[in-house]
C-alpha cells in the first residue's frame, strides 16, 4: 500500500465511522423539529461536560435547551436513549474532524518521512521536533478543546457501565488508532499498529493529567522525557 492510499485509508475509516453512527431516538420530520432535536442533544452534552452523565435528566435538559419538557420526551423515550444519542453525535462529529485532519496533513508527514530517511543527526533532529509537536498538541487540546476532552472521558466512563455504548466506543477508538497507525507507517515503523496503540495511550494519559491538574501545571519536562524515550526507541536512535 503506498503512502497516499494509507492516508486515504485513515480518512476513509474516520468517514466510515461518521456515516455508520446510528441514533436511538425519534427522527426529526422537518427542519424546525431537527433544530429542536439538535438543541436537545447539544444541551445534554453541555450538562455532561459541566455536571456529569448522571445529571442528564429530561427536565434538566429541557431547561438547558430552553424547550418544553414534552420535546425531550417526544424525541427520546428514556434517559438511556438521550445519553446514547448524545454520545453518538459526539462520535460522529469527532470522526468528521479526524477525517478532515488526516486528509490535510499528508504533505507534512511526507516531509517528516524524508527527513527521517537521512543521516542519524537528521533523524534525531526530526524526532525531537515530533516530540515538541506532540507536546504542543496536548497543550492546544487542553486550552482549546477542553470540553471535547471532558466529553471524551465521560463517554469512556459511561461505556464501562452502559453496554449500548460499547460499539460507539470501539468505533471512536478505531478512528484514533487508525490515524496514529498511519503516522507510524509513514515514519517507517516496523510495527505501526502496536506503536499507534502505545502513543495513543501516552497522549490520552497526558491529556487526562492535564485535565486533572490544570494545563498551567503540566510537567512539560516529564512529558518531553516520556515522548523522547518512546520515539527514540521507535526510530532506532
Amino acid at each position: 500500500m503506498n503512502q497516499s492510499s494509507r492516508s486515504d485509508s485513515a480518512a476513509r475509516v474516520a468517514n466510515a465511522v461518521a456515516e455508520s453512527v446510528k441514533y436511538q431516538g425519534r427522527k426529526a420530520s422537518r427542519q424546525g423539529s431537527e433544530q429542536r432535536r439538535q438543541a436537545i442533544l447539544d444541551a445534554a452534552m453541555r450538562i455532561i461536560v459541566r455536571d456529569g452523565v448522571r445529571a442528564v435528566r429530561h427536565r434538566a435538559v429541557a431547561a438547558e435547551a430552553q424547550v418544553p419538557l414534552s420535546a425531550t420526551t417526544y424525541y427520546f423515550k428514556d434517559i438511556n436513549d438521550l445519553i446514547t444519542d448524545t454520545f453518538a453525535q459526539f462520535v460522529e462529529r469527532s470522526s468528521a474532524v479526524m477525517a478532515a485532519f488526516w486528509a490535510s496533513v499528508e504533505d507534512d508527514l511526507q516531509a517528516m518521512a524524508a527527513a527521517l530517511s537521512r543521516d542519524g543527526d537528521s533523524r534525531r533532529a526530526m524526532t525531537e521536533q515530533i516530540v515538541e509537536l506532540a507536546i504542543q498538541y496536548v497543550q492546544s487540546q487542553l486550552h482549546e478543546n477542553r470540553d471535547q476532552l471532558l466529553a471524551e472521558h465521560a463517554f469512556r466512563q459511561e461505556a464501562l457501565l452502559n453496554a449500548g455504548l460499547r460499539n460507539l466506543a470501539d468505533a471512536h477508538r478505531r478512528i484514533l488508532s487508525q490515524g496514529a497507525e498511519h503516522f507510524f507507517q509513514v515514519l517507517g515503523s516496523a510495527e505501526p499498529a502496536e506503536d499507534a496503540k502505545v502513543l495513543t495511550a501516552v497522549i490520552l494519559r497526558m491529556e487526562y493529567q492535564g485535565l486533572l491538574d490544570g494545563v498551567e501545571n503540566l510537567d512539560i519536562d516529564e512529558m518531553r522525557a516520556v515522548l523522547k524515550r518512546y520515539l527514540y526507541l521507535v526510530m532506532g536512535l
